[in-house]
């Protein structure tokens, strides 16, 4: 595809791209599938780019009903709230983030997660965050969520620009597939060390690499 319309909007996965949560999602989980008395091995790898239903089926069981799912995967986001709160939300904060967003406060831009709207949420407050996004896009708002493109083409939608407009910032394989299949740019973030597909435009250790803002400037 050929990107010959003027960039717009920017897009952005939340977690491990606007809060290096991904460590702490991972102790919250321990933590709570330990109250239940169950141990993961290599849990970090298996969570990487899921929802909360995919990962209750994965650790805890694949035939609960709807409802059970769901108060597993919301007990464990009021652990992980917990102690983010306890441990001091500044140290979660992906460098350069919040700098970023203001430079480029004019752009429009919007959240795209399978995250839980609760962690959203509170990611948007208690980071100071919520101003600079026009648009929050859920999970739960589409049929299909990540690796699907199904949330970053309704973002797009909901800011009025065509997918070849946006620029998606995202974490995962899982997320990058999603803005690919969008027909949008996608730039990795590593917060985590990832290895992206092919396609991935740019990859960024977080928001202070330099060569973000040059990219950035030729498109």
């Amino acid at each position: 595809m050929l990107f010959s319309t003027l960039m717009k909007g920017l897009l952005f996965d939340m977690d491990g791209v606007l809060v290096h949560s991904m460590p702490l999602h991972t102790l919250a989980w321990e933590r709570y599938l330990e109250s239940l008395g169950i141990r993961v091995e290599d849990l970090e790898r298996r969570m990487h780019g899921k929802r909360n239903c995919e990962l209750v089926a994965d650790l805890i069981g694949n035939t609960l009903s709807e409802d059970v799912v769901f108060a597993h995967g919301a007990e464990k986001e009021r652990v992980f709230r917990e102690m983010m709160l306890a441990e001091g939300i500044e140290k979660y904060r992906v460098p350069g983030v919040t700098e970023f967003l203001e430079r480029h406060k004019d752009w429009p831009m919007a959240i795209g997660s399978n995250a839980e709207p609760a962690n959203i949420n509170f990611t948007l407050d208690h980071f100071g965050l919520r101003p600079y996004f026009k648009v929050l896009v859920d999970g739960h708002q589409v049929t299909h969520p990540k690796p699907f493109p199904d949330i970053y083409l309704k973002a797009a939608e909901l800011l009025g620009l065509e997918p070849e407009q946006c620029i998606v910032f995202e974490d995962s394989p899982t997320g990058a597939a999603a803005g690919l299949a969008a027909g949008m740019r996608v730039v990795g973030v590593e917060t985590t060390p990832t290895h992206f597909q092919e396609g991935v435009a740019l990859t960024i250790k977080d928001f202070t690499d330099p060569a973000l803002e040059e990219w950035l400037s030729l498109q």
